[in-house]
């Protein structure tokens, strides 16, 4: 195994981070013990990377059995922004759940293609039954990585899908699949190119894959490419919660919400995040 350790540039909890990933219906991987093991396939490859995450001070320590990894893992625990501004946000609400769950950051997918495939398949469908397709996706497409003597199955590559049938979902959807293995072999469904992106060009340039609304663009943003300042255009579930957590009437419109979001800048996504959690958690 090869051993890094990334460190916080503010406040992160990564206990917080696990227990996040417990309440988290679609969670990737389950934690043990403090311990975080899963597979994924790398972006920089698309081969497979088996990873396993402990706390340190300041920071997590990462093994992976290659030796690549390090952006991407720092990405999925928000550890490659520098978070010490978010508590300094003026915004009373936002700062009961600071109190809530001190440092924790967002949690995101391993990757942004897998963040859409979810988005894809969980259409039309309960976050339990999506996730139990998901995995058998996992375990027929994909490989399997022993960590530690675990063995964590990896979401298959884009190149595994490119031409795939037979994955357990409507045959549109099983399209649209299709459709997104193809952008992300362009290199159009990744974190370099949708980061490189102002977030409202990366919202509408995913808008315009096949089987991507304005939900789903945010998931891939915000939670597959990690965007820390991204605010989606339409999300019933967050608006939900906003409503309640504001007090805002039921017909509010679109634009009483990113009013709102507008307090959080340069953090929108990891303040709608900590709305989500806590929405996850009762």
């Amino acid at each position: 195994m090869h051993s890094f350790t990334l460190a916080a540039e503010g406040p992160f909890d990564f206990a917080g981070s696990l227990r996040f990933l417990e309440d988290w219906p679609a969670s990737p991987a389950a934690p043990s013990g403090g311990t975080l093991r899963f597979a994924y396939a790398a972006e920089a490859d698309w081969l497979p990377l088996g990873v396993r995450v402990r706390a340190a001070p300041g920071g997590v320590t990462v093994a992976t059995t290659r030796p690549t990894g390090r952006d991407e893992i720092a990405r999925i625990f928000s550890l490659d922004v520098d978070g010490t501004g978010f508590s300094s946000l003026t915004d009373p609400v936002l700062d009961e759940l600071r109190r809530r769950y001190p440092g924790l950051r967002p949690v995101c997918f391993w990757t942004p293609w897998e963040a859409a495939c979810w988005a894809v398949i969980v259409q039309r469908s309960s976050m339990v039954i999506a996730a139990r397709i998901k995995q058998r996706i996992a375990e027929r497409f994909g490989a399997k990585v022993e960590v530690d003597g675990e063995v964590c199955p990896a979401f298959p590559p884009p190149v595994s899908l490119v031409d795939a049938s037979g994955m357990g979902l409507p045959a549109r959807k099983e399209e649209w699949i299709r459709a997104l293995a193809r952008a992300a072999l362009d290199g159009v469904l990744t974190t370099d190119h949708l980061r490189s992106l102002p977030p409202e060009e990366a919202l509408a340039a995913l808008r315009s894959l096949p089987g991507v609304g304005a939900f789903s663009a945010g998931l891939i943003l915000i939670r597959g490419a990690g965007a820390p300042d991204a605010f989606p255009g339409d999300e019933p579930r967050l608006f939900a919660i906003l409503r309640e957590a504001y007090g805002l009437p039921e017909d509010a419109p679109a634009s009483a919400y990113r009013q709102l979001a507008e307090a959080w800048r340069p953090y929108r996504s990891w303040a709608s995040f900590l709305f989500r959690a806590s929405a996850y958690a009762n």
